[in-house]
């Protein structure tokens, strides 16, 4: 049974931080690509950042980059999101995904909420 549970969302001022975890299970983490995606309120599910399966190479959106750093610890099956200088329009629904790296099914989070506001 394949999970991925996201925690540490919650409420921040803007400029503030918070960072997001995703805990993976069920499947072989290691050979799978991850990425965080976020859904703004009446929006489309946007890509914020990916992150080789392994050598730590990763790609961010424009509009996180400089703010926002993905990594990923292999041994503990965990990704991570470390968010700073967070914005209002950062306000979603954060979700973690999981891509085999040849090609497959993919999987989904649940999702954790993040609220930027004053």
């Amino acid at each position: 049974q394949v999970q991925l549970v996201e925690s540490g969302g919650g409420l921040a001022q803007p400029g503030g931080s918070l960072r997001l975890s995703c805990e993976a299970s069920g499947f072989t983490f290691s050979r799978y690509a991850m990425s965080w995606y976020r859904q703004p309120p009446g929006k489309e599910r946007e890509l914020v950042a990916d992150i080789r399966s392994v050598g730590g190479g990763s790609n961010y959106a424009d509009s996180v980059k400089g703010r926002f750093t993905i990594s990923r610890d292999n041994a503990k099956n965990t990704l991570y999101l470390q968010m700073s200088s967070l914005k209002p329009e950062d306000t979603a629904v954060y979700y973690c995904h999981a891509r085999p790296v040849g090609g497959g099914t993919t999987y989904w989070g649940q999702g954790t909420q993040v609220t930027v506001s004053s």
